[in-house]
């Protein structure tokens, strides 16, 4: 059905088991290089965190409105995603990834030069365009890199690039606006891209697909049980997490009473734990997936559970935001995965069933967040995510091994 069928040499039953062969320089390279272009993505699409003030007031519009931004290539990315694969037909995978860097070069160009808002939105979208569909193709070429059971090894190294970049571009995005300007921060997110473009182009070997995908083929998985539950794991543990992680900050003000500086350096904590929790679950993945899936699920619902019990103690509170960093940190490569071995035979049109799923949890999460703490309190979203996490290892203890 995809590209994808004749490079999975090793059997389903037995991923979990196989020993991943090294990798080559020119296979570390190409895995490297799609590190470098998940990095200049998502530094492009939490760019606009540290830069809406400064962008709103010279454009004329409300901070409110600046923030739509994000909800542009959040909304034009799960249209992207699902569509994604239908529309590159046969094109070469090498060819369509390189290409979805050049869009996110133009993008990025267009929303640095933007006259008005409107302009600076159709950037925003070109963008969420480029974002989805490389997630989307995202597992089936890193399995054609390195090989079905090492999968979890390579999307965590792809994965490093969404960790660094979330920790660093509203930052450094806010640091750059106020020195050079917030065009001048958007220019260089373009720069970034060209450079994961080039070191596509150097390392990335052909691709070719084998066979397109239609709408069809990419409904009718939803019809494989191992993959609804692997959907499902993606909703119940990214709403549970974003329904919570958005309102930490309020909870560490509220309840542990932390001062600004305190809350920095726990987000701080929790940014560097999401790295080291990417490279384990990365690990836990290709050996164990039904087990990584468990771990994950489990930290996450342990930690948010624990702030709210003894997060009113300034040590507590640290130690549990940073677990549920590297909680945080699994989840990215572990529910991929475990989605993927749903599919083996059809990891592009899983692809976009897996980034379709947490852009839907990724909203959910919001909405849902947003209700509870106006209703409930600042403790009300974390012992949600706890409930939602805890589903979650229920889930992952219902499906087959392997």
């Amino acid at each position: 059905m995809t590209d994808t069928t004749s490079q999975l040499d090793v059997p389903l039953m037995d991923l979990d088991a196989a020993e991943p062969a090294a990798w080559s320089a020119s296979t570390w390279f190409a895995v490297l290089s799609m590190a470098a272009t998940s990095f200049a993505l998502v530094s492009a699409e939490f760019l606009p965190a540290g830069l809406l003030t400064p962008l709103a007031r010279d454009l004329g519009v409300s901070e409110g409105t600046a923030g739509q931004v994000v909800t542009a290539t959040a909304s034009v990315g799960a249209v992207a995603a699902l569509l994604s694969n239908v529309l590159i037909g046969r094109l070469n995978r090498k060819t369509v990834l390189v290409g979805l860097s050049a869009l996110a070069i133009a993008s990025n160009i267009l929303a640095a030069l933007a006259t008005d808002f409107w302009l600076l939105l159709l950037g925003r979208a070109g963008l969420g365009i480029a974002l989805s569909a490389f997630w989307a193709l995202s597992v089936a070429v890193v399995a054609r890199l390195v090989g079905a059971n090492a999968t979890g090894r390579g999307m965590a190294i792809v994965t490093l690039g969404v960790s660094f970049a979330t920790i660093a571009a509203p930052s450094m995005g806010a640091l750059i606006s106020d020195w050079m300007g917030w065009r001048s921060a958007m220019a260089m997110t373009a720069g970034l891209a060209a450079l994961a473009m080039l070191l596509q182009l150097l390392s990335l070997p052909t691709l070719p697909a084998s066979a397109s995908n239609s709408l069809v083929d990419v409904f009718q998985l939803m019809r494989r049980r191992r993959v609804q539950l692997g959907m499902l794991a993606i909703l119940l543990l990214m709403t549970g997490h974003f329904a919570g992680s958005v309102y930490v900050r309020p909870f560490l003000e509220q309840v542990t009473l932390l001062a600004t500086g305190a809350i920095a350096l726990a987000l701080l904590g929790f940014g560097i734990a999401a790295v080291v929790g990417n490279v384990a679950g990365g690990r836990m993945a290709d050996i164990n997936i039904r087990l990584a899936l468990t771990v994950t699920a489990a930290l996450m619902a342990f930690a948010a559970l624990a702030l709210v019990l003894w997060g009113a103690h300034i040590g507590a509170a640290f130690g549990f935001a940073t677990l549920w960093g590297f909680a945080f940190g699994m989840a990215p490569v572990v529910l991929p995965t475990n989605l993927s071995r749903g599919a083996p035979d059809a990891l592009e049109a899983a692809g976009s069933l897996m980034v379709v799923s947490f852009q839907v949890a990724i909203s959910i999460g919001a909405v849902v967040g947003g209700y509870v703490v106006d209703s409930y309190g600042a403790t009300g979203p974390l012992i949600l995510t706890a409930v939602l996490a805890a589903s979650t290892v229920v889930l992952a203890l219902l499906q087959p091994r392997g």
